[in-house]
């Protein structure tokens, strides 16, 4: 039966992670890394180490906790809340899962213990210049060279670069569509080449240059060709995860901008005595508690075992759209002074523009949509 209530236990996670972040992530620790090229809090990244946070998602016997997507969604509302840079998404989640998945046992003994515990950080080496987010946007070839490959391309908003111990690059090895591969290639290999861009987030990201790079056959993922359905699977289970950040976001900015209205008052009375201004943050408080729903119907979904194929990127794609107009909204009542840089609430604005189209965007989550509706699929 469907359960949405959280137990004590993830009570306590949540109240855990709350007081970690409000004490080594506030928001002026977010306003200080923004543009910075190494881009997280490492006071927040110990803590998070010490508490088994950053291994939350990841098997016990390889250092991490193994809990489930409620416990996950429970720990990303409240990053989302607090706007924590952290690379815990980037290392833990996607590139964690996917050696979890589909490394060989020498890839998961020599990098799952030191990810789950922050010693190590991986990062994905996903989106290239004017592609998809699709198994067909990836055009970056890994060409056979002896005993392994050599990858040549480039690859764009690669987060945390410049801290990684080692990237998952997506190359392709076949001229069908879902004929690619999972790499693990050294930062400090000849040929490669970082390049920070700057973002509408000012989150930390970098163009990373591949120009014949080599890698041995046992830095491969998984068996030939399966680099795409293992990334597929794993992409599923972190947008839920994304969602709920997007969720987490979204309740702080309505909550802080509920406050102004509260507080600021305009001809004698408070904002939101005024109707139109009522009726924004009522449609508002709608669609987060909706979104919200429907975040935690689909980490129930995923920890219950049952397809998420269709609520993973409905949850993603409702939250993310949920985000970006609660915060547009907020930007009405603040009015102008809510784009200074002295308002906390642009640093919301800005970030759910920013998730909105990162990782999976809306346009490819409506295709993932549309083909769990047309096929039938859960």
């Amino acid at each position: 039966m469907l359960d949405l209530e959280f137990s004590p236990e993830q009570d306590m996670l949540r109240e855990t992670v709350r007081k970690v972040c409000a004490t080594h992530s506030p928001l002026s620790v977010v306003r200080e890394l923004e543009d910075d090229p190494v881009g997280y809090a490492t006071d927040l990244w110990t803590q998070m180490a010490e508490l088994d946070l950053i291994g939350l998602l990841l098997p016990e016997a390889h250092g991490g906790s193994g809990m489930t997507a409620l416990e996950g969604v429970v720990l990303y509302e409240e990053l989302g809340r607090a706007l924590a840079p952290t690379p815990h998404f980037a290392s833990a989640v996607l590139c964690g899962t996917a050696l979890a998945r589909s490394g060989s046992a020498e890839q998961q003994d020599q990098w799952l213990e030191r990810i789950a515990t922050g010693e190590a950080i991986a990062t994905p080496a996903w989106f290239e210049p004017e592609n998809s987010c699709g198994p067909t946007g990836i055009m970056m070839r890994a060409e056979p060279d002896g005993a392994g490959y050599r990858l040549t391309g480039t690859k764009r908003h690669v987060p945390f670069a410049s801290s990684a111990n080692a990237f998952v690059v997506l190359a392709r090895t076949g001229d069908a569509p879902a004929d690619v591969d999972l790499f693990l290639v050294g930062p400090a290999s000849d040929g490669v080449s970082l390049h920070q861009q700057m973002t509408v987030a000012s989150d930390t990201q970098f163009q990373v240059t591949f120009d014949a790079v080599r890698v041995g056959e046992d830095a491969r993922i998984g068996g030939p060709r399966s680099g795409w359905g293992t990334w597929d699977s794993v992409m599923h289970d972190g947008c839920i995860l994304l969602a709920a950040q997007a969720m987490g976001g979204a309740q702080q900015a309505l909550d802080i901008t509920v406050q102004y209205a509260k507080d600021r008052e305009q001809f004698d009375k408070p904002l939101g005595a005024f109707q139109a201004i009522a009726h924004y943050l009522s449609d508002a408080v709608t669609a987060v508690d909706g979104g919200t729903t429907l975040v935690h119907e689909a980490a129930w979904a995923r920890a219950e075992g049952r397809p998420v194929d269709r609520l993973a990127p409905m949850a993603k794609l409702f939250a993310c759209r949920t985000y970006r107009d609660v915060t547009a909204m907020a930007q009405q009542v603040f009015g102008g002074i809510g784009f200074t840089v002295d308002f906390d609430i642009q640093l919301y604005f800005r970030r759910a523009k920013a998730l909105q189209v990162s990782w999976w965007d809306t346009r490819y989550l409506e295709e993932l949509v549309a083909s769990a509706v047309l096929d039938g699929r859960a």
